[in-house]
């Protein structure tokens, strides 16, 4: 795909070059002679050109090279799908084969001449003679299997390790580690179970260049273990349960292992070493176990496709380069390369008839109209009779230079008329400007009296509301005191409302302190008295403990009559000493009690005093409180006194300034009118002056309007 795009590329290279170089030399030139401009390309016409091939051939291009990216995704789809069946189907066959090598080795354990003669070669009486001809026998037996199969190339039984001499073997191995070997540990441990060893340069015990079926080989009639049964296959084998498998032209089709190595290729790889690709790494990746994928090998891309030989735990690969795939898809390259070259040359065709229905009427009419700015209204053009935009645009040409003509006819006279006109008003206004001047000095001197009047009664106004100003200020501290002082005054009186409620409730705190302290004392005198009760307790105690000691001493005199008695004895003598013990326990906890009562009486004396003072302050609080609300009533008095006089101050000073306002007013008004007749005057007079400006310049604007319509040929 590659090399075709290259191609088709340089191919459309070379055509461009043609082209731009033949229209350049041609069409673009000349059409940069008629239009006049130096560079043929700022036309529209090549603009329009460039938009058809800028539009046409990249969107051919695209279409072709998706359209072949399409076809190779299908083609790569379907083939990788037709491989999967076929290599599946190869699959089949050789675990088909597979499974026939295994059921010979069953056949070969099921043998009755194989088990027989291998239990009878353990028979010690035998003699030397009789167990040779015993392993001939097997040996033959295994022979016959050998040659009634064409793909089996030698069975042998092997003990299970090499010291063993009981054990039957129809061959020696070439070496002991064989027994040591790992594919020999798994036959062991697969205990009777097929194991499907791959392709090794050596073989495994006597022909080279095999593969091989193996199991741990047990007696059928004794149950008993004879050695490791191995049969060497033919590599052939392999190729023949395959068959012509083919997954398309350049493939290759390959047996691996798990360890990635050849079991099998008809394309010269070598057993025992890596494939070319890792099937099992993808397998880890992405956990399908028959599948297929792409990949790169030697920068080409390979189309791998995999399927598992579920018996020998092995995989079928077949591999086949993707350009082999999709180098039908070379056909959709080549037809886009033509496609592009069509699409070059007919943008370059429509380009060029565009440039002549478009492009040169186009710069004919921008000549014309030239032509018409230099001044020449006498141009038209001669593309009227065309119907389409370039003919309704010459008629608008031709009709806008019809009516400019007519405008410029109407103008010139008018310029005459207006120049007449200009002298006659130039003259009325220099005799209007004399008048005007002689007025406005009259309405200064005026204006100048107004204003000096004006001024001292606006100051008298400023003071008066100064005044009115402050008084206000006055009157909102006297409301903001008034307020504060009535706020005090509330306070004032919630502050003794709370002392008195403070002070009952000191004294109710003082009458419930001299009756704890009394409860506390009562509380002291039970205790002594409990204390007393347990010193009684106590003596009775100990007097029982020494009536239990006489009745104890007393039993014992009695002898065997005694025993029932002195173990009553014996009991109430325990009852004392516990009797003892929960009596000190409670003296115990009596006196805590007692000492801690001592304490609570002694806080208690020590807080008496204390809340004494306290009531003390709080009433001196209150008197206090008392003493700040009796004033404070005065001082609202008096505050209220204050604000009723400022008040009727504020009043006087609002009179007097209302008629300060009304002198200010007037004067204000005088000075006003005074300076509105002067201002009108000014502007008279200004006016005045700008009607003979306005006359002068309208004089030589008309001169100018006269000299530029001369040159405007009609």
């Amino acid at each position: 795909m590659k090399g075709t795009l290259s191609k088709a590329v340089s191919k459309l290279s070379k055509f461009w070059g043609k082209a731009r170089d033949g229209v350049s030399a041609t069409d673009m030139k000349r059409l940069g002679r008629q239009i006049g401009l130096q560079n043929p390309v700022r036309s529209v016409g090549t603009k329009l050109l460039l938009i058809f091939f800028a539009s046409i051939v990249p969107l051919v291009l695209v279409i072709g090279i998706m359209s072949y990216q399409i076809s190779k995704s299908v083609i790569k789809n379907k083939v990788a799908d037709a491989s999967q069946q076929t290599i599946s189907q190869a699959t089949d066959k050789v675990d088909f084969m597979l499974e026939s090598m295994e059921n010979i080795t069953v056949q070969i354990m099921s043998d009755d001449a194989v088990a027989d003669n291998m239990t009878k070669y353990k028979d010690k009486s035998l003699s030397q003679f009789d167990k040779l001809q015993t392993g001939q026998l097997v040996s033959n037996r295994l022979k016959s299997y050998t040659l009634s199969n064409n793909k089996i190339a030698d069975i042998n039984i092997l003990p299970l390790s090499a010291e063993s001499t009981e054990s039957y073997r129809t061959a020696t191995p070439a070496k002991d580690d064989v027994y040591k070997s790992d594919w020999f540990k798994k036959i062991v441990d697969g205990d009777g179970k097929a194991v499907w060893l791959p392709t090794k340069k050596s073989g495994y015990v006597s022909t080279p260049n095999s593969f091989a079926v193996a199991r741990v080989l047990r007696n059928i009639k004794s149950s008993t273990v004879e050695g490791v049964l191995i049969v060497e296959l033919k590599t052939n084998a392999l190729k023949d349960a395959l068959g012509v498998v083919s997954i398309g032209e350049g493939s290759e089709i390959a047996i691996v292992g798990k360890d990635n190595n050849i079991v099998f290729t008809e394309q010269g790889g070598e057993p025992e070493t890596p494939y070319i690709i890792d099937v099992n790494a993808n397998i880890a990746k992405t956990g399908e176990t028959s599948s297929n994928f792409e990949t790169e090998k030697d920068n080409e891309s390979i189309l791998a496709v995999y399927d598992p030989i579920a018996r020998a735990d092995w995989l079928l690969v077949g591999i086949i380069p993707v350009g082999e795939l999709v180098k039908d898809a070379s056909v959709i390259a080549k037809l886009t390369a033509g496609m592009v070259v069509l699409a070059i040359v007919l943008a370059v065709l429509v380009g060029i008839q565009v440039i002549r229905m478009i492009a040169r009427p186009l710069v004919a009419l921008r000549n014309l109209m030239t032509e018409g700015a230099r001044g020449n209204l006498t141009v038209r053009t001669k593309e009227t009779n065309r119907r389409d935009e370039i003919g309704q645009l010459s008629a608008s040409f031709n009709e806008m230079m019809e009516q400019i003509t007519a405008l410029v006819s109407q103008t010139n006279a008018s310029a005459q008329e207006v120049l007449q006109t200009a002298a006659e008003l130039s003259e009325a206004s220099k005799k209007t400007s004399i008048s005007a001047k002689e007025i406005a000095v009259a309405t200064e001197e005026i204006a100048s009296g107004a204003s000096s009047l004006a001024v001292e009664a606006e100051r008298g106004s400023d003071l008066t509301g100064g005044i009115g100003v402050k008084v206000g200020h006055v009157v909102d501290a006297n409301e903001i005191m008034e307020t504060a002082a009535a706020e005090v005054q509330a306070a004032s009186r919630k502050g003794a409302d709370y002392m008195s409620e403070l002070i009952t409730k000191t004294g109710t705190t003082e009458d419930m302190i001299r009756a704890m302290a009394e409860k506390v004392e009562k509380l002291q005198e039970s205790t002594s008295s409990i204390r007393k009760i347990l010193d009684m307790l106590n003596n009775i105690t100990k007097q029982t403990n020494i009536l239990s000691l006489n009745a104890t001493i007393e039993a014992a005199r009695a002898g065997a009559a005694g025993k029932g008695f002195m173990v009553v004895a014996d009991e109430i003598r325990k009852l004392a000493d516990q009797s003892r013990q929960s009596i000190d326990v409670v003296a115990q906890i009596t006196d805590r009690i007692q000492t801690e009562m001592k304490e609570t009486v002694g806080v208690l004396s020590e807080a008496y005093p204390i809340f004494q003072e306290q009531i003390a302050s709080v009433k001196n609080a209150d008197d206090i409180f008392k003493q700040v609300q009796a004033q404070m009533d005065g001082f609202a008095g008096k505050l209220q006194e204050v604000t009723a006089s400022v008040r009727e101050l504020q009043d006087s000073q609002l009179v007097l300034s209302e008629a300060m306002s009304n002198v200010s007013a007037v004067a204000e008004q005088s000075s006003a009118t005074s300076q509105e007749v002067a201002s009108l005057s000014s502007e008279q007079l200004g006016i005045s002056d700008g009607l003979v400006r306005l006359s002068g310049k309208l004089e030589r604007l008309s001169d100018s309007l006269k000299e530029s319509l001369s040159k405007f040929s009609i």
